[in-house]
């Protein structure tokens, strides 16, 4: 399907290792939403400079949606290459300048970003100018309680971040990790639900149009986990075991456990739910995400299959 989107603005579309980029230029200064995650900062600076990105301008502004591995690890790297500031949300500004590894869910789910200097806030409720375009700042917690949504009124367009995607949400903590983080999604759908909107773009996927569909099928994804926390639980170990796996690409059988038992998340989440040994927790992992289709297992070594059929194409544009 194709999306129209002004001629100013270009999505690169990533994988789900790295959220996506779009790249908003104009006269006054190009803006670059979003930088993927630190293993693709190669890939990140190509397409960011390429002719679909900045082709040879400066870059003045990168924002970011919200500040977890996938979309602020390429930040460090660009302010390098361009010398540019960088903007977070403003609830994300004290863990950017102490650099809180927890909170930025970086050593606590075994992931890493570059540390980078943040020099303002994005403030909720306030307009931006990107691109020659307006856009307002709507604050989005639920899967990161810091997180902003852009929506620009005129052209009805959604940058939603991990908010909202075609199939749900990034995922959310359980209530006894986090008691605002389903109430705070649930809000977060409430006001997107009032936004007239005629084209999403999400941080992970491709831009879709399919608005209320989307949002209906992330309000029964909600209530599901509203009403089990056990779910919840499973689901947060599977998707970071998963991320773990895009980012290794290989894990053999025997250190797995061994790796489970040393990351906090897993620790906290295995004490707390599932209450497994460590081997059996890997046991588990493996029979689950091989089942669903999110690795394989190959000699002995569990395998990220890489682009599943409908995951997004790593490096593609919309």
């Amino acid at each position: 399907m194709t999306v129209s989107l002004p001629p100013q603005l270009h999505v690169f579309v990533r994988d789900w290792l790295s959220g996506n980029q779009v790249v908003l230029r104009s006269a006054d200064g190009h803006v670059v939403i979003d930088s993927g995650y630190g293993k693709h900062v190669p890939l990140t600076l190509a397409l960011v400079g390429s002719r679909q990105g900045l082709d040879g301008g400066l870059l003045s502004l990168l924002v970011n949606t919200h500040c977890h591995s996938d979309h602020m690890g390429g930040n460090a790297a660009l302010q390098r290459a361009y010398g540019c500031p960088i903007a977070v949300p403003q609830n994300e500004l004290p863990a950017i300048a102490a650099w809180d590894t927890r909170a930025l869910l970086l050593d606590y789910a075994g992931q890493t970003a570059e540390r980078f200097t943040a020099d303002r806030a994005l403030v909720p409720d306030t307009i931006e100018r990107w691109g020659d375009l307006d856009w307002r700042l709507l604050a989005a917690p639920g899967h990161d309680m810091g997180a902003l949504v852009f929506y620009n009124e005129a052209h009805r367009i959604l940058v939603s971040g991990d908010a909202l995607w075609r199939d749900g949400f990034g995922v959310v903590m359980p209530k006894e990790i986090d008691a605002a983080a389903l109430p705070a999604t649930r809000a977060t759908l409430d006001m997107l639900s009032r936004l007239d909107v005629a084209v999403v773009i999400p941080g992970h996927g491709e831009a879709f149009t399919d608005y209320r569909a989307a949002l209906e099928r992330a309000y029964s994804r909600l209530s599901a986990f509203e009403s089990d926390a056990m779910r919840v639980a499973r689901h947060v170990v599977k998707v970071m075991l998963t991320f773990t796996l895009l980012d290794r690409e290989r894990i053999p059988l025997g250190e797995l456990a061994s790796y489970l038992a040393r990351v906090p998340l897993f620790v906290e989440f295995n004490a707390r739910y599932l209450r497994r040994t460590p081997e059996a927790l890997a046991q588990w992992l493996v029979d689950e995400l091989c089942r669903v289709g999110a690795a394989r297992l190959a000699d002995g070594v569990l395998v990220s299959p890489g682009a599943a059929p409908g995951m997004p194409r790593r490096g593609s544009s919309a």
